[in-house]
């Protein structure tokens, strides 16, 4: 296994900070979901949360970085990420992921859902749901110092498999902290070439993209919604984590225990 210079190391006090940042970016996500209904707007969601963000005496993360134009990612059935929140509703039987991500105090809380819109959702959109959030939480039990990155991509497409989804392979996970985005990329399919040795004190993201098709994707003219090449329907949860002593810590887990579906 090797080693990566450019990933930073952190210590105790960066992991007060982390947990901070991590639970207010999952409250977010917890305040959101009575809104997610048939009838609103991802943009007004945008706006809810973008207010519920800068009450906090926070900044939302995603607002013109890049130039990205809105607050927070809202990503529908099809759209497999950073779908830009507009005036078109959500309807019964939607499926969509909220990103968010919050800056308090300098630190990077990074965290997202699949909500399901209204009560009639096609079983084939509840099992996407469903699988996509087992094979992320998978991906985390194993993390502890020791392990080689590859293996989080290795857990998530050896379970997705049994269902015969793929994972998206262009996009990924991420290392946190003080900056949105650093070393290491975290692949959520597996590449023996991947194969940096995780060591306490790293932070990063866990964010498996998966598609009830094939993985690839198509970047739409806006410049940022990634959508599905074949139109499947696409899931994505996504949490921010800690290398500990032994093992992990959720920084983005729910204060209300409402990250795993059903929750909406």
């Amino acid at each position: 296994m090797k080693n990566n210079p450019s990933i930073i190391i952190h210590n105790e006090e960066d992991f007060v900070s982390m947990r901070n940042a991590g639970k207010l970016a999952a409250s977010i996500l917890d305040f959101i979901t009575e809104f997610v209904k048939p009838g609103i707007t991802t943009d007004e969601l945008n706006t809810l949360c973008h207010n519920k963000i800068i009450e906090n005496n926070a900044i939302p993360a995603p607002l013109n970085y890049k130039g990205f134009p809105k607050s927070i990612c809202t990503s529908v059935n099809h759209v497999v990420c950073h779908g830009i929140p507009s005036e078109k509703k959500l309807n019964e039987g939607d499926i969509v992921n909220i990103d968010v991500t919050v800056i308090l105090d300098g630190w990077h809380g990074d965290t997202s859902r699949m909500y399901y819109v209204g009560k009639k959702i096609p079983i084939k959109a509840k099992r996407l749901v469903e699988v996509t959030y087992e094979a992320m939480m998978r991906a985390i039990e194993i993390v502890k110092p020791g392990v080689p990155l590859f293996e989080i991509g290795r857990v998530i497409e050896d379970y997705i498999k049994n269902f015969n989804y793929s994972s998206v392979r262009e996009y990924c996970g991420h290392g946190i902290g003080r900056d949105f985005h650093t070393s290491p990329s975290v692949l959520h399919y597996y590449d023996k070439r991947n194969n940096i040795e995780l060591k306490k004190g790293m932070f990063f993201t866990i964010e498996p993209m998966i598609n009830t098709g094939i993985w690839k994707t198509k970047l739409l003219n806006d410049g940022w919604t990634v959508v599905t090449k074949d139109n499947s329907l696409s899931s994505q949860f996504e949490h921010t984590i800690g290398v500990t002593d032994n093992g992990h810590e959720i920084f983005t887990q729910s204060p209300k225990n409402l990250d795993n579906p059903p929750y909406s």
